[in-house]
């Protein structure tokens, strides 16, 4: 039974420009927030040099800082922890060696306190080339 005579029924539509508006804004937001990687390919060709390495090594002092404030130049205890103490220590593990390089060995838990004093130690003797040891992580 067909109450509706006369009347044609719509044919359904499917409207697009919602769903074009939506995508517009999902693009516009995926341009914003996507990082873009800039990579530079700049080749370069380093110089080159034939010297020959160097055959006299540094003399390297090795001071070791350990968690209790403890000082041990060349894995030797010191008996004070001054400054001063530490700076003659130095100049007679150096003895007449030129520019010697300092090498602190400081524990993790030592005070930073202590190795500041190594370090004006170090400067007190007149040795400016100091280098600190580290580990890897395991």
């Amino acid at each position: 039974m067909n109450f509706r005579r006369g009347r044609v029924s719509d044919v359904p539509e499917i409207n697009l420009i919602p769903f074009i508006d939506v995508l517009l804004v999902i693009i516009i937001f995926l341009m914003l927030t996507t990082t873009y990687a800039k990579f530079s390919g700049l080749e370069i060709n380093l110089p080159t040099a034939d010297a020959s390495k160097q055959k006299e090594q540094p003399e390297e002092v090795s001071v070791t800082v350990t968690p209790a404030g403890q000082v041990l130049i060349n894995k030797t205890p010191l008996a004070e922890v001054s400054v001063e103490a530490i700076s003659q220590a130095l100049r007679r593990a150096v003895g007449d060696a030129k520019d010697p390089v300092v090498v602190i060995n400081a524990d993790a838990k030592a005070t930073h306190q202590s190795v500041i004093d190594v370090m004006q130690a170090a400067q007190l003797a007149g040795y400016p080339r100091i280098s600190f040891a580290t580990q890897s992580p395991r």
